[in-house]
């Protein structure tokens, strides 16, 4: 659901990003390391001997690494709803790796009953459409769904997985990397805080060759810009390739200000997903940013399937579409590589590489699109259904002075007749940049101005962020200190980082005690100044440390909670913040009324708990085009409720582009155009048209001077909603888009209800009635549906809710209620038009069923088809509530 959110900020200087602050893959040595992998010479290989199952377990087997006989399980868990999950860890570590236990809905995803089959060199793995096939030497895993393969896994050999170490007694030269160099840094000491060590029984393997790496930079120290890792454990990184069989397109692991479609990264660096304070971001750029979701979809015509590469720590991904018959590249490993042997048929492979972790890796086979989405949120959940002014027009500015310029904001956008459902607060609001207060000079009475807004329906948003000035005297900090809630050093001292109060401490959020502290402190006796109608902004929350490595914080630093260090976290950090903040927003209503937030940092499972937005862009077309694929790429990894700041936040837009802007928000999910069209290959890879639900095509106009915009519309009646005027596809043409336009056509065959009265804001449409715009495909048929509840409650959790089916065929148009079974929910909504294109003939009477009633005649206008224009029925005041079953019929 696109965010509409209105930055207006005038900013008077403007910088470009800096890249000399953040790392190339040839500065991060793990990503070098692993980028340096030759492929097709795997020296993991499968010990048939081990193999076990277990409903529980699934499938175990052991893997060695026959280069250093390092010795590592595999466990291969049969999903339900033909997925299927790949562990790989350890056997006997020196430490225990870190699984991040916050993404993943564990509850009920096993299958229990699956058959295994074995011979010497393989086994095979079968449950519904499902089969497994598992190559002993080299490991290689094959994953069918029916006759189709999907995906395989290591087929390029890339697989590596650094096992914990003895770190040499004899440091060697050159350890610290320095920009991709060499330095001698002295030793660091390992964190106070270390997490479980393997029993004594579970010692590493006696064999291992403890100094394996022909790169040894970086393995037990690092430096960049100034900041030393100490890396207290040593190398962790894992990497695998996995290959998308059959395709030539995949899509997501945002964020990244880059195509929908991924690019092969054979010219550059690997895309990058590591939650990161990019101030001014470049386009067409793989540089990581704010939030960072490790999933990635692939469609071919074939059908469509994914992985979520379920690792929270630093990752970097490569791309390379095969067979490829005129590379050239200087870079050996992941490139090297010709169009012979496995390479040669047609895939996208893909490369995975993360600094620490597990390696565990969810598939998902699909076949279809709707089917992979669903599958997904079965791992890692849904969003739930926001409060209605969270899909409304937000008005937001860094910053409002004072009460009084809220105050004047408010009565402005109804001096102007512009609807308005929420005003946002920036950091300025509070006393000193310090959260959960109130700088009482500028706003005196937060509360009354609160309900002012709330009295015209309207919502406040105020930002809390996850740095907490550093104030003995600021109750917040105080308390936190004083009960050991913030993340440490590597020595074990409270974190100091810089941020805009300056000195700032960081919550601790893997600690429940601080997590549950802070959560209670959104309650209206604790958070002074908020109402219910008062909702959240958690921003910075990568976490942005401005005087850190890459502006973050060192990934040495501990997290207390779980004892590990921040490396292995930092991609969850954000999203441990934003869940907490939507539960205490649930706990202060009594779990009543739905929380509403909104993030800039997140990580896969964020949709569960918030909405979020592309951070801080810039007042320019090119920023425009590229929220687009930006939000797409956030819409098919499960972050639906996701916009972009509407103008940009740096600079001023120009008139013509702050229309164009505003042009496109307010809009429910957005979904890639083959989402809808799988079999059309036109648009797999179309980057700036998608379509909104099912319904509605949308082809914004995204270049500066533009009045005109290149459209393809696949197959079928497309109708315009400004003038009605119908296009039969497959056809690639130019629409006309003057600056008042924005082309929308409604597919042929949909039904969509639309409440068409303006109102000062959504809350006051509540009871408004609806317009039902009926547009007839081929075979004159059409169909829709419609959701509704109170808005603003959970209630429709309890089934207090109403959901539609609509269909119009032959000549009759029904709408019933087809759940909940027995609704006790009611509205006072009714049908106050119908509107009909594309009726073959004129009927000559117009009647109305209602259950339980008799027939009425209504009352209807018919205007003739023209030459690229339907015909057209409109049918006025049927005045039925929405909530009865009803027939509408046309009679000739």
């Amino acid at each position: 659901m696109l965010l509409s959110l209105a930055i207006l900020y005038l900013a008077t200087t403007a910088l470009a990003v800096d890249r000399n602050n953040f790392k190339t893959c040839q500065q991060s040595s793990f990503c070098r390391r692993q980028r340096a992998v030759v492929p097709h010479d795997s020296p993991y290989s499968v010990l048939l001997d081990t193999l076990s199952h277990s409903p529980e377990a699934g499938v175990t087997v052991d893997v060695q690494n026959d280069k250093n006989n390092v010795l590592f399980t595999l466990r291969l868990v049969p999903l339900k709803d033909a997925m299927l999950r790949f562990i790989m860890d350890e056997k006997t570590p020196l430490y225990s790796r870190f699984k991040e236990p916050y993404a993943v809905l564990e509850d009920n995803l096993k299958v229990t009953q699956f058959e295994v089959t074995s011979s010497s060199s393989s086994f095979i793995i079968k449950y519904g459409k499902i089969l497994v096939e598992v190559h002993a030497k080299p490991l290689l895993v094959n994953i069918f769904e029916g006759k189709r393969l999907v995906l395989s896994l290591n087929a390029r050999g890339l697989l590596k997985f650094e096992h914990y170490r003895n770190k040499p007694q004899t440091q060697p030269e050159g350890e610290a990397v320095e920009e991709g160099g060499t330095g001698g840094e002295e030793e660091a000491h390992p964190p106070e805080q270390e997490a479980a060590e393997a029993p004594v029984d579970q010692q590493p393997h006696k064999n291992v060759a403890e100094d394996d790496e022909p790169d040894q930079d970086g393995l037990w120290e690092e430096t960049f810009k100034g900041h030393t890792d100490s890396k207290p454990r040593g190398p962790s990184s894992i990497g695998m390739d996995i290959s998308f069989m059959g395709s030539k397109h995949v899509y997501g692991i945002p964020e990244h200000a880059d195509s929908f479609t991924l690019k092969n990264t054979e010219s550059g660096d690997p895309y990058r997903l590591y939650n990161l304070d990019v101030f001014e971001y470049e386009l067409d750029n793989r540089m990581a940013l704010y939030a960072s979701v490790p999933v990635m979809l692939s469609h071919s015509t074939e059908g469509t399937a994914a992985v979520f590469w379920h690792n929270a720590a630093e990752t970097w991904v490569d791309i390379k579409h095969l067979p490829d018959t005129n590379m050239v590249s200087s870079i050996t490993g992941f490139f090297s590589g010709g169009s012979s042997g496995p390479d040669a048929a047609t895939q996208v492979s893909t490369h995975w590489m993360s600094e620490s972790g597990l390696l565990d890796l969810f598939v998902m086979a699909g076949p279809s699109a709707m089917d992979v989405f669903r599958q997904y949120a079965t791992i890692t959940g849904t969003t739930n259904l926001p409060p209605l002014f969270g899909l409304g027009y937000h008005q937001c500015r860094w910053n409002y002075n004072d009460q009084e310029d809220v105050q004047q904001v408010h009565h402005n956008f109804d001096v102007h007749d512009i609807p308005m459902d929420v005003i946002w607060l920036d950091i300025e609001h509070t006393d000193g940049k310090r959260y959960f207060t109130w700088d009482q000079h500028k706003f005196p009475d937060p509360v009354k101005m609160t309900d002012e807004l709330a009295a015209k329906g309207r919502k406040l948003v105020t930002i809390v962020d996850p740095h907490i000035k550093r104030d003995t005297n600021y109750f917040f900090y105080k308390e936190n200190h004083d009960l050991d809630h913030f993340i440490k050093t590597k020595d074990g001292v409270e974190f100091d980082g810089w941020c805009w109060p300056g000195s700032s401490s960081y919550l601790d959020m893997t600690n429940t005690n601080a997590r549950q502290h802070y959560l209670d402190s959104f309650s209206l006796d604790r958070y002074k100044g908020s109402t219910l109608d008062t909702f959240t902004w958690n921003d910075m929350n990568e976490p942005s440390v401005f005087n850190g490595p890459e502006v973050t914080m060192q990934k040495d630093c501990i997290h207390p909670g779980l004892g590990v260090e921040h490396r292995d976290v930092h991609n969850v950090n954000g999203m441990l913040f934003h869940s907490a903040t939507y539960d205490g927003h649930l706990k202060r209503s009594n779990y009543r009324l739905r929380p509403f937030l909104l993030t800039r940092a997140g990580f896969a499972g964020s949709q569960r708990t918030t909405a979020i937005w592309t951070g801080d862009n810039t007042a320019e077309w090119g920023h425009l085009k590229i929220s687009v694929p930006m939000i797409l790429s956030l819409s098919v990894t499960g972050l639906t409720h996701a916009g972009a700041d509407v103008g940009g936040f740096f600079g001023n837009p120009e008139p013509s582009l702050l229309a164009r802007w505003y042009q496109k928000t307010g809009a429910p999910p957005m979904r890639p155009m083959w989402v809808e069209f799988p079999q059309d290959e036109q648009t797999f890879a179309l980057d700036h048209q998608f379509m909104l639900g099912s319904s509605l095509l949308v082809a914004p106009v995204l270049d500066s001077g533009a009045t005109a915009v290149s459209v393809y519309f696949p197959a079928g009646l497309w109708y315009a909603t400004h003038d009605n005027s119908v296009i039969e596809g497959p056809l690639s043409t130019t629409i006309h888009a003057p600056p008042e336009k924005i082309p929308v056509y409604q597919r042929g065959g949909t039904i969509v209800p639309r409440k068409e009265r303006v109102r000062r804001s959504s809350a006051l449409m509540r009871d408004d009635p609806y317009t039902l715009i009926v547009v007839l495909d081929k075979d004159g048929k059409a169909s829709g549906s419609l959701y509704i509840d109170d808005e603003h409650t959970m209630d429709y959790k309890k089934g207090e809710y109403l959901y539609l089916d609509m269909k119009f065929s032959g000549s009759v148009l029904s709408s019933s209620v087809v759940e909940p079974q027995l609704p006790t929910y009611s509205t006072k909504s009714w049908i106050e038009r119908v509107v009909i294109l594309g009726l073959a003939k004129q009927p000559t009477k117009i009647s109305m069923d209602v259950k339980g009633g008799s027939a009425v005649s209504l009352e209807g206008s018919f205007s003739a088809a023209s030459v690229g224009a339907p015909s057209r029925l409109i049918i006025r005041k049927p005045d039925v509530n929405v909530a009865q079953n009803f027939t509408i019929n046309l009679h000739y």
